[in-house]
């Protein structure tokens, strides 16, 4: 069963704001992840006010909320589909996005619904092709390059992966855009949404893809999608690069900066 409102639990960062969430120890680990001198931050840091970021696959918001830090001004636009993951979303962006616009909805190449997979103790690996196999895998060989030992990772991962199993709204970048921003400049563009990264791309109509000025996405790299989605960036006019986290190195885990020469 979905977690109920009264379920939800809360996370004090460290600079003293609450934030609503469906697990304190995943939510401080992505609170972490924002912190640090990463892509998303590279990314961050190039916003202007005026300017859209675009946050699919948003999570409980807090890279929203890192973005709406970084630039002021910034118009925030976070698109995440399991219920109560958005009721997070939603409460946090009401909290710390100013004229933050939250979306119960997942992205792709077309609209539509389709079966989603949510992870209750692991909400940010939930996703359109979520695989508990791969997904165990991947959480193991983190936990293992991590600085853990067998044993402490056998007891974090049992039953880590137990999905539930929904229909969920789907839309399109560019049916984002359309309705709220269709004339904005999308200043970044933040992709984080387990395996569906190329979907996502395939998703903006050529005429949306001048207005993005920067690509940050997480990628899983099966059927050569990491090559395939740089080219893809590349045919835009995004130049990209890639790296991989010492952390998640034997994973299929990357990560893609993308930006305009021009921006620079």
């Amino acid at each position: 069963m979905l977690k109920t409102l009264d379920q939800l639990q809360q996370l004090r960062l460290e600079d003293g704001r609450t934030v609503a969430c469906t697990s304190p120890a995943e939510a401080r680990m992505l609170w972490s992840e924002m912190s640090t001198d990463g892509f998303y931050r590279l990314a961050a840091v190039l916003l202007r006010p005026g300017d859209i970021a675009l946050d699919i696959g948003a999570n409980i918001g807090l890279s929203a909320m890192m973005f709406a830090d970084t630039c002021p001004g910034v118009r925030v636009i976070a698109a995440e589909p399991a219920p109560a993951t958005f009721d997070c979303l939603q409460r946090n962006m009401a909290a710390h996005v100013p004229d933050g616009v939250p979306l119960q909805v997942a992205v792709a190449a077309a609209p539509g619904t389709a079966p989603f997979t949510w992870y209750p103790r692991a909400s940010a690996n939930s996703g359109l092709y979520a695989d508990r196999q791969a997904d165990d895998e991947a959480t193991e060989i983190y936990l293992r390059n991590s600085g853990l030992n067998d044993e402490a990772i056998a007891l974090i991962t049992a039953g880590l992966h137990d999905g539930e199993h929904m229909e969920v709204e789907v839309t399109t970048v560019s049916a984002i855009l359309a309705e709220h921003g269709p004339n904005a400049e999308v200043g970044l563009l933040k992709i984080d949404v387990e395996r569906a990264e190329l979907d996502v791309l395939l998703g903006i109509a050529e005429a949306d893809w001048r207005r993005i000025r920067a690509v940050v996405a997480e990628v899983h790299d099966r059927d050569d999608r990491l090559a395939r989605c740089c080219e893809l960036l590349g045919r835009h006019g995004l130049f990209a690069r890639t790296r991989q986290d010492p952390s998640l190195r034997g994973t299929e885990l990357h990560e893609i900066y993308a930006i305009r020469p021009e921006t620079v």
